[in-house]
């Protein structure tokens, strides 16, 4: 065993990030590490256990477990201690490599046995191996959202202060000419920028597991959708935008989140539909629930990424590149949540023909 934890020492002094620390934190969880997998090899495992396991299953057998708490601990600090995930990794090459070195100078008593013991061992690195590559990626993902919510907290103030002092100067301010328009400019980008800090929170604290907050009140969804389509006749003069309603839109929801949901969509269809088609949106409240769609033409959305076009951690990172400026490309995660929140479902369809996101939207709260 020393002499195992003697290598992994050493390959880790070769790796570390910056100046090299004491001995107990080169070596970390390794003792740890290395007996749990003595103690999973040393425990029977049925071929039920073995499939399981090869599944990523790592409750598959009893010594499974303390594999991965191993192994989730050691990533853990990893990361405390600067390491990115191609140093992570090569830490448990360099052990399979060490180990089965070792192995291969030992006389063989038992062939057999031996090659059993060194399957089990290498499944047991495989799953060291997995769980900490998972709990890295968790630990970093969930930092990186912490620091987006408190930079999207952070930018509220002094956005609001720009927008107050920029509204003020339009209103009294002894501007004329040059000076009015870009006064007008300040206050239409303040707007776009407290939008993408609004999709931000919203964006960071539903990923940490907060449920998005909903202000209920009676509306009418009609009125509101045309109240969205005369914001982007004005912003987008070029674009033509069909509304039409049928039946009654009244409802209980929440209207700065179906103003956000209505937006988001008919901004999406603005950046990848077609500019000399139009844009529609339709509002159905002839049923129990009410169904509004968003249509556009334009390329269609491949089949396979239907499953992904509400997830932005999952998008191809050309789309993301593509994105206009005043987008971070959020829209279409945060409209889901609405719909989610609102006991909603939201899908999309497209073909040659168009694209169509469709949400259903239950009148009440409690109601599917």
């Amino acid at each position: 065993m020393e002499r195992i934890l003697q290598e992994w020492e050493d390959f880790a002094r070769e790796i570390w990030p910056g100046d090299v620390p004491e001995i107990e934190i080169l070596r970390d969880h390794a003792d740890e590490m290395l007996r749990a997998v003595a103690a999973d090899i040393q425990t029977p495992q049925s071929e039920l256990q073995r499939r399981k396991k090869s599944l990523g299953d790592g409750d598959a057998s009893a010594g499974s477990a303390s594999v991965d708490l191993s192994s989730t601990r050691h990533a853990l600090s990893r990361v405390e201690s600067g390491f990115d995930l191609r140093a992570l990794v090569s830490e448990f090459r360099a052990l399979r490599a060490s180990v089965l070195h070792l192995w291969s100078l030992e006389p063989a008593v038992d062939v057999g046995e031996k090659l059993e013991d060194m399957t089990r061992f290498n499944e047991a690195i495989d799953q060291l191996l997995a769980e900490s590559v998972l709990s890295y990626t968790g630990r970093i993902n969930h930092s990186r959202d912490v620091f987006l919510g408190i930079l999207g907290h952070d930018l509220r103030s002094p956005l609001s202060a720009v927008s107050m002092l920029a509204g003020m100067l339009e209103e009294h301010g002894d501007l004329n000419g040059m000076a009015l328009q870009m006064a007008s400019q300040i206050t239409v980008s303040v707007k776009a920028m407290e939008r993408m800090t609004k999709d931000l929170l919203d964006f960071t604290s539903t990923r940490l597991g907060a449920k998005m907050t909903l202000q209920r009140q009676p509306m009418d969804l009609g009125q509101l959708g045309r109240e969205v389509i005369e914001e982007l006749r004005t912003i987008h003069p070029t674009r033509v935008f069909d509304f039409e309603t049928k039946g009654s839109c009244e409802g209980e929801w929440d209207p700065s989140r179906l103003r956000q949901l209505i937006s988001n969509l008919l901004g999406n269809a603005v950046q990848h539909g077609s500019p000399d088609t139009p844009i529609g949106l339709y509002i159905d409240g002839s049923a129990d629930e009410v169904v509004f769609h968003v249509r556009n033409q334009g390329n269609p959305i491949p089949r396979d990424s239907f499953t992904i076009i509400f997830d932005p951690m999952r998008r191809s990172g050309d789309e993301n590149l593509s994105r206009p400026v005043g987008s971070i490309g959020l829209g279409l995660y945060i409209a889901r949540e609405v719909a989610t929140a609102h006991g909603g479902t939201i899908s999309v369809g497209s073909g040659e023909e168009e694209t169509v996101f469709l949400v259903r939207l239950p009148r009440k709260a409690g109601r599917v």
